[in-house]
């Protein structure tokens, strides 16, 4: 099944729709949702790609991300995919939204108007062996030494968003 990307603006208007591969491949800003899940230990569930991803394979990263399909609604999306990837429900809370460019690869660029959700749950997720390979709950801290020491083994996003989860985490938790 083709699945395809809303591309916006730097407001998050909607200008066009594409393909998403095709989007990666021109490094043009589309739209995009994040899921940091939390469990009651302050722990975020973390994802490991699936090995037959096309980008990104076998690397760790949140939870659960993604892109709305055109004309869905992000929070819609967010709950959609996080089934979809992880098999588990919570409510989730919009947090904020930021943009980001990362090269992958020479022919793949995200380019995301990203949409980020917390959740909390205590619930052990099943993953979709098509999108997860592994999974493990982690301290934020624990998360951000891992990943000074083995940076290779993280998606580009997470390291450019684990400082802002960080930050957001603890103003929920102060």
């Amino acid at each position: 099944m083709t699945e395809y990307v809303s591309l916006v603006d730097e407001q998050d208007n909607e200008i066009g729709v594409m393909e998403k591969l095709q989007a990666h491949q021109e490094a043009l800003l589309h739209r995009a949702i994040s899921v940091f899940i939390f469990n009651d230990r302050k722990e975020l569930l973390l994802q490991q790609r699936a090995a037959e991803k096309y980008h990104s394979p076998l690397l760790w990263t949140n939870t659960c991300c993604s892109h709305p399909r055109p004309g869905e609604v992000v929070i819609e999306a967010a709950n959609r995919r996080l089934m979809e990837e992880m098999r588990m429900a919570c409510n989730l809370t919009y947090e904020f939204s930021f943009t980001y460019k990362a090269v992958l690869t020479e022919e793949l660029t995200e380019h995301e108007f990203d949409h980020v959700f917390f959740g909390e749950s205590n619930e052990t997720p099943v993953p979709n062996p098509a999108e997860v390979a592994d999974w493990k709950y982690m301290a934020l801290d624990d998360i951000e030494a891992d990943m000074e020491e083995n940076p290779g083994v993280y998606t580009s996003w997470f390291k450019l968003m684990l400082d802002k989860i960080k930050s957001v985490r603890n103003d929920h938790t102060d």
